[in-house]
């Protein structure tokens, strides 16, 4: 979090927090949603400007009940996610990059949907592969240590029999049948969070 940003935190205790204006998209971009785009339910201007994006991006956090926000100076802009927390890309060297511009360090956990999203649990974060990389995932998944065909890997989203894996650099990792509803429940977020704009103590 930025020095500014803790220095107006302490300046500022109480100010009451927001929601419904800034969301993640499913491939990891930040959106304004103004009272048009929250009455519609449009996703919302896309934001651009790198220097905005980096501020939002170095002060992104959760609280106790799982909601995620954008502590704007003394304001707790909280985050509709359109998926999970995090989207995370691959990267040239094998690995993974979160939206934050953060490189992943270890993945210790993964699943995937009946969808067909697949889910990366990273240094204790959840994030969903964006979609423009998720056939290079599809590659290095291994259905009982062969590369699946599209039928097998459709049989055991439905509930087929098999070890699935994904192939790491680091090495393999099991990976977890998930229905999409359970993505929050089951990582304990709030894709849509919701207040009565009261600070909480």
């Amino acid at each position: 979090m930025d020095d500014i940003v803790r220095k107006a935190m302490a300046k500022w205790p109480n100010v009451p927090h927001c929601y419904g204006w800034l969301a993640l998209d499913a491939r990891g971009a930040w959106r304004m949603r103004d009272e048009r785009a929250q009455a519609e339910g449009l996703p919302g201007e896309r934001v651009s400007q790198p220097a905005l994006r980096g501020f939002i991006n170095r002060n992104y956090c959760s609280d106790a009940e799982g909601r995620w926000y954008f502590q704007n100076g003394p304001q707790r802009v909280f985050v509709n996610l359109e998926t999970t927390p995090y989207i995370a890309r691959t990267d040239h060297a094998g690995g993974f990059v979160l939206h934050t511009g953060e490189a992943v360090a270890s993945v210790d956990g993964v699943w995937m949907s009946v969808a067909g999203r697949l889910v990366l649990r990273c240094d204790g974060r959840i994030a969903m592969i964006e979609d423009r990389d998720l056939a290079e995932c599809i590659g290095m998944l291994r259905l009982d240590g062969r590369t699946p065909r599209d039928e097998a890997l459709l049989a055991w989203l439905a509930g087929a029999a098999g070890a699935m894996t994904l192939a790491l650099p680091a090495g393999e990792l099991p990976v977890q049948r998930l229905a999409d509803e359970d993505l929050g429940p089951r990582f304990g977020y709030v894709a849509q969070p919701a207040g009565n704009d009261q600070p909480l103590s």
